[in-house]
């Protein structure tokens, strides 16, 4: 039996069946969710185009093309579709990324004509909790910054970026596009961090946040701290935040070979539930 196959850009009236693939795995997608939920389909307000892989006149899977390309609830078939797409269209990413199935069919497909990456992160396990940490106090100190502190808080946010990622982001554009990511963390009351004699000692933000879940991003103790327990501390007290306020269900993803993280991580309440995979140019 013949399938018929196509691939499209969605345009803004494809809104609700896109939401209906998102939400069909609310964690996985729940960077992707957030943006679409706010932005809509319009590529200018969304940042990059998304993409629509159609099996029988139904939308089965999607891509998120912008500054990363993001499988989305992409089946083999549609993960072909995307990179036959992405090749003809040439590489304006700064990363793949995604559920790890997927992500390392697209690299495979992509890697001859955008390799080499600057590196290849093939297993990030990612976790999930729904109750707040047992056995782990919140640190009292950990609150949600201020407008006024952003100062403060972006020479954290960039030694953050550059140990996790290995680039500088004030390179390029000076930083304007990171510190307006920043900005709108702090105006979104989705960064925390605890400071001590004007110096960030541990942060993290709420970087994707939806009705149904929500992801922590950029957690970062200052290496002077480090080894006091403050990421466990941390974590708690964001993860209270987060479950109050922002969603039921929390998650992160971390590097597999950051087997501290894990264990903090761990001991705050998480667990793995699944791998995500980050392919960086």
């Amino acid at each position: 039996m013949l399938t018929q196959t196509t691939t499209r850009v969605l345009e803004p009236s494809d809104l609700g069946a896109a939401l209906a693939i998102l939400e069909s795995d609310p964690v996985a997608n729940a960077f992707v969710t957030s943006r679409v939920q706010i932005a809509g389909l319009d590529p200018w307000r969304l940042g990059g185009e998304m993409w629509g892989w159609y099996a029988d006149g139904r939308l089965r899977s999607l891509c998120y093309s912008g500054a990363n390309l993001v499988p989305i609830c992409a089946t083999p078939e549609a993960v072909r579709a995307f990179s036959d797409r992405a090749r003809r269209a040439g590489r304006r990413c700064s990363s793949i990324v995604g559920p790890a199935e997927p992500t390392a069919l697209l690299w495979r497909l992509l890697e001859p004509g955008w390799g080499p990456a600057r590196e290849v992160r093939a297993n990030q396990p990612l976790m999930v909790t729904e109750s707040p940490a047992v056995g782990v106090t919140p640190d009292p100190l950990v609150r949600r910054i201020r407008k006024d502190e952003i100062d403060v808080l972006m020479p954290a946010c960039v030694a953050m970026f550059t140990e996790e990622v290995g680039v500088s982001p004030l390179a390029g554009d000076g930083g304007l596009l990171y510190q307006a990511r920043v900005a709108e963390l702090i105006g979104t009351g989705r960064s925390f961090a605890r400071i001590e004699d004007g110096k960030v000692v541990f942060k993290a933000e709420i970087g994707a946040a939806t009705p149904r879940a929500c992801q922590i991003q950029g957690v970062w103790v200052a290496p002077e701290h480090r080894g006091r327990g403050l990421s466990e501390t941390g974590m708690a007290a964001v993860l209270r935040y987060a479950l109050a306020d922002v969603a039921p269900v929390v998650s992160l993803y971390v590097n597999d070979y950051n087997t501290a993280a894990r264990r903090a991580y761990t001991r705050v309440g998480f667990r793995e539930v699944g791998a995500f995979m980050s392919v960086l140019f």
